[in-house]
C-alpha cells in the first residue's frame, strides 16, 4: 500500500522567561576607565601577560622590582660554562662577579630549571649555564675545558648551595665586598695547573661557632680548583660543645675531600696543627684559622710562588670580616707587612720604600719580616726540614714570631702575595687561653735572638722568672741548619726597627726622688694611636711596658715598648709633657738633658721637669718649671723592682 508521511505532534510553546531580578541602585556612577585598562584590574604588585596557550587571554604574574632594589637570590648548583675569550687567548672559567639566578623560560608547568646569569651592564644579562640542579652527592670532579689549562670549578656540593646560605645568614656580601677585589693584573695572571703542587688545607678548631666554622670549610671548597685541592683536614682540639660532635661529623660526611680528626686531649693550637700536618697528603700545607672566608683566586698565587721557590713561605692578604655583622669588609688599601716590637708583640706596618724598589710589578710578592701566623702556605718538605713547629710551645702565642725568625735566619723567605685574599674574623675573645704566651715568647728569645734577648727582658721583667722548658733540641736544630744570627736579621730583613741602646743607668722606670713611689707613666687609650696624650705619674709597678722609658745618646726620652716608637716632647708655650713620634733627627722640643744631679733639663724652654699634684685631683703629673734644687725636680732610672 502507498506510504503515508509520518506526522509529529506539535511542540508546546516555550515557557516565558522569569522576570529579571531588581538591580540595586548605585550611589554614584563609576569614573571613566581608559580603554587599555578596561579589563579586570590586576592584584597589587602584578602585571598582565599573555599566555602562549590561549592568545589574547591574560594571566597574572608578579611585576619585577626596580633593578636597583632587586635582590640576588642564591644561585642553584649548575655547571658554569666558561666565558669565551677572543680567538687564541686563554680564558678563565669562573662565574662573573655579581652572578645571580633567574627562572628559565616558562616552557613547562613543572619545576623550572635554573639559569645562571651575570650582570653585564645596562640591565642586560648573559646566560652562563642552564639545566636542572644536580642531585645531592659527591662534588663533581674537575673538568678541563678544551683550549684551557685551568680546571672548571665544581658544582655546589648540595642543591641549596650551603655556602651562599651561610653567607645570607651571616651577612650580605653585596654591601661593599667588591671594593677590595685584587687589581686587573691579578685577574690577568695565568697558571699552569698541570704543574702546580696540590695542597692540604689544615684547619684546627676548639669550641668554634657552627656558622663560622662551616663558612670557612665551604669557602675553601667553593673557591679552590679541585685539581689543586688535595684535601681539607679539620682538627678538633678536644672541643666540648655539642654541635661540634655528631652533628658536625654528619654535616662533613657529605662533603668531598673533607676529613675530620679529633684529638684525644687538649693539645693547643700548635700541636693540633702538627696533628693535621702529620696525616696530610698534599705537597703543600696551607694553614687557616677556623673563622675565615677564602676569596675567589686565593689559592693559585700561593701555590705558584711555592712552585717557583720551595723555600718561600707565603701568606695571603688578610681581609677584615666584621666581628659584629660578619660582613666581608675587605681591605681596599695597600697590603701591610708584619713586624714586632721589643716586647715581642706582632705589629702591622706599611711596605717600606726599599721593598717597593725590589718589587718587579705591583702583583709581585712582598717580603715581610714576620707573619700573623694564622694563615700561610708552606711546602711540606721545607716545613719538615725547618723543624715544623716548636712542640715545647703551649696552646698559642709567640709561635708566629719564632717561626718567622727561623724562616729568615735559616735561609728561607717570608712573603705576602697581593693577589691572594682571605677574609678573617678578629674575635674579641679567642677560645684559646693565652696564659702560655709569655713562656712561648721566652723560648723564641732564648733560641733565636742571641744577645738582643736582653732588650726583650728589659721591657718584660717578669719574663726572666717565667719557666720555659728545655730548648736544647731547638738550639741543636739551629746549629744543624747553620742559621744566621739575629744581628743579620735586624740589619738585612728588618732595618726599619730601631734597636734601643739600653745603656746601663739610662733605661727602665723613670722615678722621682721627692715622690719616691711615683714614676713616668704613659698608657694611651688606643695602642695603635700612641701620640698626642699627656705623660703622667703613677705608682711604680716594676712591670715595664707603660712605665718603661729609655734616655738615648740623642737626648731623647723614648717610649719604645710599642711600634711606632714615641718620644716625649713639649709643645711651644706649654708646660705639659706629651708624646710625639720619634724622628731620625731629634727635634728641639724633644731634647732633654739628664744632668748629674738628677735634674731633667728641657733645652728649648730652659726649664726643668718637676713632679706636681694635679689641680683638684689626687694624681700627679710632670710639668716644666723654673729650675730649683727641689727633690721633686730630681729623677733617676731604675731597671726593675726585684
Amino acid at each position: 500500500p502507498p506510504l503515508r508521511p509520518q506526522t509529529r505532534p506539535p511542540r508546546p510553546p516555550p515557557a516565558p522567561p522569569p522576570p529579571p531580578a531588581p538591580r540595586r541602585a548605585r550611589l554614584a556612577p563609576p569614573p571613566p576607565v581608559p580603554a587599555a585598562a578596561a579589563r579586570s584590574p590586576c592584584r597589587p604588585g602584578h602585571t598582565r601577560a599573555a599566555t602562549a596557550e590561549r592568545p589574547g587571554a591574560a594571566r597574572l604574574r608578579p611585576s619585577p622590582p626596580p633593578r636597583a632594589a632587586r635582590a640576588r637570590p642564591p644561585c642553584q648548583p649548575c655547571r658554569l660554562r666558561p666565558r669565551i675569550p677572543p680567538t687564541g687567548a686563554p680564558f678563565r672559567p669562573s662565574p662573573a662577579p655579581g652572578a645571580y639566578c633567574v627562572p628559565a623560560a616558562r616552557r613547562s608547568r613543572g619545576r623550572a630549571p635554573t639559569v645562571c646569569r651575570a650582570r653585564a651592564g645596562a640591565g642586560t644579562a648573559r646566560p652562563l649555564c642552564a639545566g636542572s640542579a644536580p642531585e645531592p652527592g659527591p662534588r663533581a670532579s674537575s673538568a678541563r675545558v678544551r683550549g684551557s689549562r685551568e680546571p672548571q670549578r665544581s658544582a655546589c656540593p648540595r642543591p641549596a648551595c650551603p655556602l651562599l646560605l651561610l653567607r645570607r645568614q651571616l651577612a650580605s656580601l653585596s654591601r661593599g665586598s667588591r671594593d677590595f677585589l685584587p687589581g686587573q693584573r691579578c685577574k690577568e695572571k695565568k697558571y699552569d695547573y698541570d704543574n702546580l703542587p696540590r695542597t692540604s688545607v689544615i684547619i684546627a678548631f676548639y669550641n668554634e661557632a657552627w656558622s663560622t666554622l662551616l663558612r670557612t670549610v665551604y669557602s675553601v671548597l667553593e673557591t679552590s680548583p679541585d685539581i689543586l685541592l688535595e684535601e681539607v683536614i679539620l682538627v678538633d682540639d678536644y672541643s666540648d660543645r655539642e654541635h661540634l660532635k655528631e652533628r658536625l661529623a654528619n654535616e662533613l660526611s657529605g662533603l668531598p675531600k673533607v676529613r675530620l680528626i679529633r684529638a684525644s686531649k687538649r693539645e693547643g693550637l700548635v700541636r693540633a696543627r702538627l696533628l693535621g700536618a702529620s696525616v696530610a697528603r698534599g705537597d703543600v700545607l696551607t694553614f687557616l684559622d677556623c673563622h675565615c672566608e677564602c676569596h675567589e683566586g686565593w689559592l693559585e698565587p700561593l701555590l705558584q710562588r711555592i712552585h717557583e721557590e720551595e723555600s718561600a713561605v707565603v701568606c695571603p692578604v688578610i681581609d677584615v670580616i666584621d666581628w659584629n655583622t660578619f660582613e666581608y669588609l675587605g681591605n681596599s688599601g695597600e697590603p701591610q707587612i708584619g713586624g714586632f716590637n721589643w716586647r715581642l708583640v706582632f705589629t702591622w706596618h706599611t711596605v717600606p720604600e726599599r721593598e717597593r724598589i725590589q718589587m718587579r710589578s705591583p702583583v709581585d710578592v712582598i717580603r715581610s719580616p714576620t707573619m700573623a701566623g694564622g694563615l700561610f702556605a708552606v711546602s711540606k718538605k721545607y716545613f719538615e726540614y725547618l723543624g715544623s713547629y716548636d712542640t715545647g710551645m703551649e696552646v698559642w702565642g709567640g709561635e708566629n714570631l719564632e717561626f718567622s725568625f727561623r724562616i729568615w735566619q735559616c735561609g728561607g723567605t717570608l712573603e705576602t702575595h697581593p693577589c691572594s685574599h682571605v677574609g678573617h674574623v678578629f674575635p674579641k675573645q679567642a677560645p684559646y687561653s693565652r696564659n702560655k704566651a709569655l713562656a712561648n715568647s721566652v723560648r723564641a728569645a732564648e733560641v733565636w735572638m742571641d744577645e738582643f734577648k736582653e732588650l726583650y727582658y728589659h721591657r718584660n721583667p717578669r719574663a726572666r722568672l717565667e719557666p720555659f722548658g728545655d730548648v736544647t733540641e731547638r738550639k741543636q736544630l739551629r746549629a744543624k741548619l747553620q742559621c744566621k744570627d739575629f744581628k743579620w736579621f735586624l740589619e738585612t730583613v728588618y732595618p726599619e726597627l730601631h734597636v734601643p741602646e739600653d745603656r746601663p743607668g739610662f733605661f727602665g722606670m723613670l722615678q722621682n726622688k721627692g715622690l719616691k713611689d711615683y714614676c713616668f707613666d704613659y698608657n694611651p687609650p688606643d695602642e695603635n694611636q700612641i701620640v698626642g696624650h699627656q705623660v703622667i705619674l703613677y705608682l711604680c709597678h716594676g712591670m715595664g711596658q707603660n712605665q718603661f722609658f729609655e734616655y738615648t745618646s740623642q737626648k731623647e726620652i723614648r717610649y719604645n715598648t710599642h711600634q711606632p716608637e714615641g718620644c716625649i716632647a713639649v709643645e711651644a708655650g706649654m708646660d705639659v709633657l706629651t708624646m710625639h713620634l720619634c724622628k731620625e733627627t731629634t727635634p728641639e722640643n724633644q731634647k732633654f738633658i739628664l744632668q748629674e744631679d738628677g735634674s731633667l733639663f728641657h733645652e728649648q724652654s730652659q726649664k726643668c721637669v718637676q713632679a706636681e699634684r694635679k689641680e683638684s685631683s689626687d694624681s700627679f703629673v710632670p710639668l716644666l718649671r723654673d729650675c730649683t734644687s727641689s727633690d721633686n725636680q730630681k729623677w733617676f732610672f731604675k731597671e726593675r723592682m726585684f
